[in-house]
């Protein structure tokens, strides 16, 4: 049986946050802990995890999205997760718009660290994986809050600190 396959890009974010009992702060680690938590129990799908930042998006900056792009074009697979901070997804989103036409990406984080509650995290990576396992076109998706829709039709309401569709 031929497992589906899906390059996961990991820059950090509130997603894979812990909390550091030295200085009482969330910690964006270097590792991929809090991935390796979901994708363990994803048995259809193999997953290759690459960690290129470890950084709240708040402090991504050009260089960063530039970086990101990069290892986008050096993937040979067609089907990649983005875990991002929620914040800025939106920026890399249309940076990536603007630099790739050839791949099906979906971005995704969480506004509570998987550390801390491990449903909405698992929630926005797993509708990611299903998305795309499903037939869709070349695009840039986000994926939070049960929709999964082109980056566009979905933003954060930091209002009410969850993302909507428009």
């Amino acid at each position: 049986m031929t497992k589906f396959k899906i390059t996961v890009i990991n820059t950090g974010g509130t997603f894979n946050k812990r909390y550091n009992p030295i200085t009482g702060e969330l910690e964006v680690p270097k590792d991929a802990l809090a991935l390796q938590e979901i994708i363990n129990y994803s048995y259809n799908t193999e997953f290759e995890v690459i960690s290129i930042i470890s950084k709240d998006s708040l402090e991504m900056n050009e260089n960063d999205r530039e970086l990101i792009t990069k290892t986008i074009q050096n993937c040979k697979n067609q089907n990649i997760i983005i875990v991002h901070g929620t914040d800025t997804m939106n920026l890399t989103a249309k940076y990536l718009d603007e630099k790739i036409k050839n791949k099906n990406i979906v971005l995704t984080g969480a506004m509570l660290p998987i550390s801390i509650n491990k449903v909405e995290a698992t929630l926005n990576f797993s509708q990611a994986v299903g998305f795309l396992n499903s037939n869709i076109k070349n695009d840039i998706y986000i994926s939070m809050h049960g929709s999964v829709k082109n980056y566009k039709n979905l933003i954060k309401n930091k209002e009410e600190g969850k993302f909507l569709n428009i």
